[in-house]
């Protein structure tokens, strides 16, 4: 693709383009109004699903061990300077109050469904919605107060890996929640915007080689995921480059990176090699093609060649999760071998460059040709014992396998995919109902009692990713008469990915996922039998497998800053999580692909405590996200969290501490 013109140039910092400024509706003006009456159903601990015996789950034990809105491209915005705000920008549309509010049955006949009459959120048809203007970056701009993004000027020319980390969570947060009140197709432009213009960014300084906290491996969702964090600073055209003075010359510039969009003829799809089109000679708009010419990018490739420097290659694959969305994988270096010209399919001359991965680097785009491999049957898994160690009870197989040591397979347990309750835990109460919609429960809907609890939204985006941390999140349970698709059915409706269970090095069994996973993507639940303290006390016996939610974690913001989507601060949603009593549960008898989650220091993956109504009572799940983007195969981890003090005494599984083996720089050395 041609690159757009002036797009390696610093823009005047006393001049602002005001056309680039996107023209929104205030995001949040009015607190959304609850009825008064039924709140929905009051909260009980852990009700019970009837004995603990394998009869009562219909599972038995496997062989051998007992038995996305697509993403969207914008241009580039490689600034260096931050223009001056605009005078005023309303801030986004969220909701309006209510002018009145029912308790009556929500269904998909007779009353309007949606968000209140007047807000922004309502769906339309597609003709009553405007066209999204062509813009290079939607920028987000407060009208009041002082943003502080916590990077400091020399962050911003040069990060790190948390930085980077840092700037890619709260990009994320900002779309997640942008999407999540106003549907918008353009959510992953405004957020960059909002992001740009408030100095949320992180390697700006365009350098020849290695970015500082970028890994062989990372994956992005969008063009100006890569700007942000200074990968690739075009978000449009495929080479970027930058351009030195060499002593008594001309400038020169030499290429940095390229975006391989897979799209191009006989662009090799070899993990070690590719072939790449330069840019420029499309057709113009008399239908004309024409000779592509030895200038910007080719030229930097062409004087790449010459010096030999690295160039950075990212390859662009298909989103397994959407029909038109793109998935960048950063491929590592690649040194430029060979170049000529040759006529293209218009009968014009287009120039090919050949570059060649350079040694040593981990894989990246190869284990993405792999495991197509071996989702087709193509090749066979190295190390394969077990196809599916779920034994059917997943909708997706998990794969068991093995390529370190002999060892033949984890210890025996039963594999369930949901809690499992004692009769000991039987609580009697007065039966509770979930909500009333018939059809799918719509975000604003105040008539439904599960979005009520939810304070107004859907928690999830696209019905399976997590917009935000929550003290709690309610879900529509069996007895809610809304589909079996609504999007407030998440956790139950199984596993979303491909999973293997595969042997670690040091940390016996693990966990990874065969497709990549979005950030706020749902992974799993965690599976098996619910117990007290008291009752694992008495077993008198190690259990490496308990969840307990009365441990200590490390604290971490993972939510979206009010202040870069124009919200109200005050109106901020908490991240520490509300539980009525500490749930433990112990997944070593009965479990699922959650108890092979190893610990990490830094992990990938979070907890979220989740309600729904199960035999007429309310029951607390933990369900795990992902914190941020995770490539195939790399290993899934949390933070297991430290025992309390107080009862660290007694050495055991419950209390004691176990050695870390994470590998984490951060890690504090020990768990449990």
């Amino acid at each position: 693709m041609e690159g757009v013109p002036g797009m390696n140039t610093v823009p005047n910092p006393n001049h602002y383009d005001k056309s680039i400024v996107l023209d929104v509706k205030p995001l949040r003006s009015l607190k959304p109004v609850f009825p008064n009456g039924n709140q929905g159903p009051p909260f009980v601990g852990v009700p019970p699903f009837g004995p603990s015996s394998s009869s009562s789950t219909g599972y038995s034990p496997f062989f051998p061990f007992g038995a996305q809105p697509p993403a969207q491209d914008t241009p580039d915005l490689n600034q260096t300077q931050y223009p001056p705000p605009p005078s005023f920008v309303p801030p986004l549309q969220s909701y309006r109050t209510p002018t009145t509010a029912s308790n009556g049955p929500s269904s998909s006949t007779g009353a309007k469904r949606g968000r209140p009459k007047g807000s922004g959120n309502a769906k339309k048809k597609d003709k009553t919605v405007p066209k999204e203007p062509t813009l290079e970056v939607q920028v987000v701009k407060r009208f009041s107060g002082v943003f502080d993004s916590g990077i400091s000027a020399a962050e911003r020319e040069d990060g790190n890996g948390d930085l980077v980390s840092s700037v890619l969570m709260r990009f994320d947060a900002v779309r997640r929640r942008l999407s999540q009140v106003e549907y918008a197709k353009a959510a992953t432009s405004k957020a960059a915007g909002s992001l740009m213009s408030n100095g949320v960014r992180t390697n700006m300084k365009k350098r020849v080689g290695t970015v500082p906290g970028i890994e062989v491996g990372d994956i992005f969702f969008s063009r100006i995921e890569m700007c942000l964090v200074g990968l690739h600073m075009q978000t449009m055209a495929g080479i970027d480059y930058i351009t030195s003075k060499a002593a008594g010359a001309d400038e020169e510039p030499l290429a940095t990176s390229i975006v391989s969009a897979g799209r191009y003829d006989g662009e090799a799809q070899d993990p070690e090699s590719l072939i790449y089109s330069g840019q420029g000679g499309n057709a113009d708009k008399n239908k004309q093609a024409s000779d592509q010419k030895l200038e910007r990018g080719n030229l930097a490739l062409e004087r790449s060649l010459r010096k030999g420097n690295g160039v950075r290659v990212i390859r662009g694959e298909e989103d397994p999760a959407s029909k038109t969305g793109k998935i960048y994988i950063y491929d590592g270096l690649y040194s430029i071998s060979e170049s000529w010209v040759e006529k293209g399919k218009s009968g014009c001359n287009t120039f090919k460059y050949k570059l060649v991965r350079q040694p040593g680097q981990p894989p990246a785009f190869g284990y993405w040709k792999a495991v197509h491999k071996w989702k087709e049957g193509l090749t066979p898994r190295t190390g394969l014992i077990l196809p599916d160690l779920t034994s059917g009870v997943e909708s997706k197989p998990v794969s068991l396998v093995n390529d370190v040591d002999d060892e033949k397979g984890p210890s025996y347990f039963t594999y369930i995919s949901t809690l499992k309750h004692s009769e000991s835990f039987r609580i009697t109460q007065q039966h509770t109902s979930g909500c009333s919609c018939r059809g799918s429960c719509a975000p604003g809907d105040l008539n439904c009692s599960c979005i009520r609890q939810n304070g107004g939204d859907l928690p999830y985006l696209y019905g399976v990713m997590l917009v935000s941390r929550r003290p709690m999140v309610y879900e529509c349970g069996p007895t809610c008469p809304c589909h079996a698709s609504c999007k407030n059915k998440v956790i139950q409706t199984g596993l979303k990915f491909r999973m293997e269970v595969f042997k670690t090095g040091n940390r016996g069994w693990g966990l990874r996922s065969w497709d990549p996973i979005r950030a706020g993507s749902f992974i799993c639940e965690y599976a098996g039998e619910v117990k007290d303290r008291g009752e694992l006390r008495m077993e008198h016996e190690e259990d490496e497998f308990v969840f307990d939610t009365s441990r200590v974690y490390n604290s971490f913001k993972w939510n979206y800053e009010p202040a870069l989507v124009d919200e109200d601060p005050s109106d901020e949603i908490s991240e520490e999580f509300s539980l009525p009593s500490p749930l433990l549960i112990s997944a070593k008898n009965f479990g699922n692909v959650a108890r092979f989650m190893n610990h990490s220091c830094s992990p990938n993956v979070l907890w979220q405590p989740v309600i729904r109504e199960g035999n007429g009572e309310p029951v607390v799940h933990i369900a795990f996200f992902a914190i941020r983007h995770i490539p195939p195969m790399a290993e899934l981890t949390y933070d297991y969290g430290v025992s309390l003090a107080s009862e660290a005494r007694d050495g055991s599984v419950l209390h004691g501490k176990r050695h870390c083996n994470c590998g984490s720089v951060k890690c504090r050395g020990s768990f449990g």
